[in-house]
């Protein structure tokens, strides 16, 4: 099972990014995107279930993010729009592989890891 993520960089507040996870070597039930700043816990920021296409999202994201997925292709996007500077921090794609019972916003539910992309949003 590979996870890659992709997308990140350096953009000025209001500004929008796209993040990128590209899934490979399984079946995936639910994907999710955490984020973590220097110095603090990872994070969830949304998620997506597949059988349904529920999202989640964190509150602070809410109105500004988007999550989707291409089913075809096994790719799931995190769009980012009106970013600020507390936005800022790693970004990691995250996978649980199918059967059992999983919450699409808890971290331990999640079994694969995607390496993280650096997300950078200056004032």
């Amino acid at each position: 099972v590979q996870l890659q993520a992709s997308g990140g960089g350096l953009v000025q507040a209001g500004d929008s990014l796209r993040l990128s996870c590209t899934a490979s070597g399984g079946t995936f039930e639910n994907y999710g995107w955490f984020r973590q700043a220097p110095g603090k816990d990872r994070e969830f920021v949304a998620g997506i279930r597949r059988f349904d296409s529920r999202t989640l999202y964190e509150d602070s994201v809410k109105g500004r993010f988007t999550i989707s997925r291409d089913r075809a292709k096994k790719i799931v996007y995190l769009h980012m729009n009106s970013l600020k500077p507390e936005d800022t921090a790693v970004y990691y794609c995250a996978a649980k592989g199918v059967g059992g019972i999983a919450s699409i916003n808890l971290r331990d539910d999640y079994a694969y890891w995607g390496q993280g992309t650096q997300v950078t949003v200056s004032s």
